[in-house]
């Protein structure tokens, strides 16, 4: 949980994403608003937990062979993670996994790869190199498609899925817990956010939702990107919704519709509670139109 002395939980969660999402994370990993900022324990399932803080959720593999820990929010929280995950287990970190290369969900790699080697898709590094992160900020091991890793007696599927929400994202199964990370390949509060200039795609993003959804089984507990622990059936109408935004976007473009008259018409009343504080109606539409007007 986000407690903040002047700002709401959510507006505070804003901020972050959005100076994670287009690269003005050093002005924030030295802000003050982190202070009291808390790490919540959510235990998933089995020996699977979520982490919740300033930034993209947090997931925990505890077992006697280490401790595996997918994203890691924030340099300025790193100690507070520490703490947490300690809490869980007093097993030593052994892995790490980044979902993709935003701040929100890299930024306390700096502090951790001193713990335990990181892995990501090739991207991650590519794009952490473009920002110019030193070598202790950077994946050690990379892939292109995907890796197994067997730890005890889980195995962790990672699966990368091309042009979804950047050009680095990463999905992380825990089969044995039947856990799912999605990494931002899931925003249970909202509208998703869909980096266009880093790689990401509207189409490609509902593919790679879908893709997991027919994986997935029906009893799967998820952790998302961001919001909440949730279940396949808030993913299922999260799909829809993309679905149902793409379809109706591209209606209206092969209508002649310019961008302000689709805002003015916008989605319907079934999606209005879709909006959140940082990614609004108006927001989403205008990366629809951005994205399904540049093919």
């Amino acid at each position: 949980m986000i407690k903040q002395l002047k700002l709401s939980p959510l507006s505070l969660f804003s901020i972050v994403l959005f100076t994670s999402l287009f690269g003005f994370t050093s002005t924030m990993a030295n802000s003050s608003e982190f202070d009291n900022v808390n790490i919540e324990v959510i235990k998933a399932r089995n020996n699977v937990y979520m982490l919740k803080g300033a930034g993209g959720n947090i997931g925990v593999l505890a077992t006697d062979k280490g401790l595996v820990m997918i994203d890691d929010q924030f340099e300025p929280l790193a100690e507070r993670i520490e703490n947490a995950m300690q809490s869980i287990s007093k097993q030593s970190l052994k892995y790490i996994i980044n979902t993709h290369f935003h701040g929100d969900h890299t930024g306390g790699n700096g502090y951790f790869s001193h713990k335990a080697p990181i892995f990501a898709h090739q991207n991650v590094l590519e794009r952490l190199l473009g920002e110019g992160k030193k070598a202790d900020f950077l994946p050690e091991i990379t892939y292109q498609d995907g890796l197994v890793i067997h730890l005890a007696d889980e195995e962790v599927q990672l699966t990368h899925y091309p042009r979804a929400h950047t050009d680095s994202d990463t999905a992380v199964y825990f089969k044995q817990a039947n856990v799912l990370h999605t990494g931002d390949l899931f925003f249970e509060l909202g509208f998703p956010y869909i980096d266009l200039k880093r790689g990401g795609s509207v189409k490609g993003y509902l593919a790679a939702v879908n893709t997991l959804l027919a994986q997935m089984p029906d009893d799967v507990v998820i952790i998302p990107g961001h919001g909440k622990l949730t279940d396949k059936k808030r993913y299922q109408a999260f799909a829809d919704m993309i679905n149902y935004s793409i379809n109706r976007v591209s209606k209206l473009l092969n209508e002649g519709k310019t961008e302000q008259e689709i805002i003015i018409l916008g989605l319907g009343d079934n999606y209005k509670q879709w909006s959140w504080q940082f990614i609004s109606e108006e927001k989403w539409l205008k990366t629809l139109i951005a994205d399904l007007t540049s093919h």
